[in-house]
């Protein structure tokens, strides 16, 4: 047998050998002949001519992948630098000419305010002047209101049936209504115009703090689009680039501005409308007072004939509920006798049942003269109560003709009063009521 012995040779990591990091010992006991062992360490611990090579071969491969990346990084770097450089222009070239169109955009805003303050501010001064007038049309009304309650106050001492709301006391309601309702719009009106004064000089505020900013971002945009790279005061503000919660977006800039010059413009289309109103209200108010007091004494003249066909007309209907009292107590006695016959048979009828409803035994049943009297019974209640129903009817009609007797005989009593108070109280005062151009406050 050959003195040479296989001894197994341990695996070692070429990385880690290549690297410089010391290995662990990997050897694998193994059973340790008593020949060979002076050449044992010769054979351990060291690489195969493959791994030579790998390691070598990995080594160049690594080196040319560097190579190539670097030259890639200063190529790309390169191309960076001179697009950067193009862009920055293209870009600050472009910042410059925006700055310059929003010059112009707010050059055209502060023209729109300052034009609309200037309108807001004469819109204001002749509603002042409305306002004088407004106030001595008011004072106009006290007589016709005067004259009018006084008609009521007389008209209201009327007797009896005859204070009653007629034709003249609606005109003359109509009147008071319309007097205090005029009174009302040219209060409400001159409310109107001072409210009104009050919203144009509060949107002229608005305007002005809108165009003393503008007038502010117009001269720092001004400034700001006169810069260039060589400008000497410029300087660096990192967080100036950084987006400010404040700030605003431009279609939230632009609606600012439009919903104030919106609400302006409203407030002068108010103020127009006011002014027109203020002219026609005070026409109107005149002639519609003056109308109403026509009304008035045209009705005066219609109700005091009314009063006179009115006192015929109640004495004619007087003799005809006379005459229906005596028809109804007749009916009413012709009720309670019929009432009263028919107490007998349904004495009888029910004496009957009861003596039948005594009977024993299987002799208590119900036959045909146990129905024949239970619905004699049925039919008597029917008709009494019937009879009693027409009875209260007949009495409460018979109450209701003594009381329109009485009515009747109390209004008629009434209307030489009534027509006293309407033709020689009334009239006569509503000839001291003023004339329309007294009405207009001139």
């Amino acid at each position: 047998m050959c003195s040479d012995v296989v001894v197994s040779r341990p695996h070692y990591d070429s990385r880690a050998v290549a690297q410089g990091v010391p290995e662990k010992d990997h050897l694998v006991a193994a059973p340790q002949p008593s020949s060979g062992l002076a050449t044992a360490g010769y054979r351990s611990a060291k690489y195969t001519p493959t791994e030579w090579f790998s390691n070598y071969q990995n080594l160049l491969q690594q080196a040319g992948t560097d190579c190539h990346e670097a030259t890639s990084l200063q190529r790309e770097s390169r191309t960076l630098y001179q697009d950067t450089d193009a862009s920055t222009f293209k870009t600050q070239a472009e910042g410059t000419r925006r700055l310059g169109e929003r010059l112009q955009e707010i050059h055209y805003w502060k023209s729109e305010l300052q034009r609309h303050i200037e309108q807001l501010l004469a819109d204001t001064e002749s509603l002042v002047a409305l306002k004088m007038r407004l106030e001595k049309a008011l004072d106009a009304t006290e007589i016709p209101y005067a004259i009018a309650t006084d008609n009521l106050n007389c008209r209201a001492r009327r007797l009896g049936a005859d204070l009653v709301r007629d034709t003249v006391e609606e005109e003359l309601f109509k009147e008071v209504d319309l007097i205090r309702s005029v009174q009302a719009l040219l209060k409400r009106t001159t409310a109107q115009v001072v409210s009104q004064i009050k919203l144009n000089r509060e949107a002229k505020h608005t305007l002005e703090m809108d165009w003393s900013d503008k007038y502010q971002a117009y001269h720092f945009d001004d400034h700001s689009g006169r810069h260039s790279n060589m400008s000497s005061d410029t300087q660096h503000h990192p967080s100036s680039a950084a987006m400010q919660e404040q700030v605003s977006s431009h279609p939230l800039w632009t609606k600012f501005t439009q919903d104030n010059l919106f609400k302006a413009v409203q407030e002068e289309q108010a103020t127009n409308s006011l002014r027109l109103l203020v002219e026609q209200v005070l026409q109107d108010t005149a002639e519609d007072l003056r109308v109403q007091c026509s009304s008035v004494d045209r009705a005066f003249s219609e109700r005091c004939v009314e009063l006179n066909e009115a006192k015929t007309q109640l004495n004619m209907q007087l003799k005809q509920i006379l005459e229906q009292i005596g028809a109804q107590e007749k009916n009413i006695v012709a009720l309670q006798q019929a009432i009263h016959n028919k107490e007998a048979p349904l004495r009888v009828a029910q004496s009957r049942l009861y003596l039948r409803s005594l009977r024993p035994n299987m002799e208590l049943c119900r036959d045909e003269p146990q129905l024949s009297l239970e619905g004699e019974v049925k039919q008597i209640d029917a008709t009494l109560a019937s009879l009693q129903q027409k009875l209260s009817k007949a009495r409460e009609s018979l109450s209701r003709l003594e009381e329109s007797r009485m009515a009747l005989e109390k209004d008629i009593n009434c209307k030489t009063h009534s027509l006293f108070i309407e033709r020689e109280k009334c009239m006569t005062h509503r000839k001291r009521y003023p004339t329309t151009s007294a009405l207009s406050g001139y």
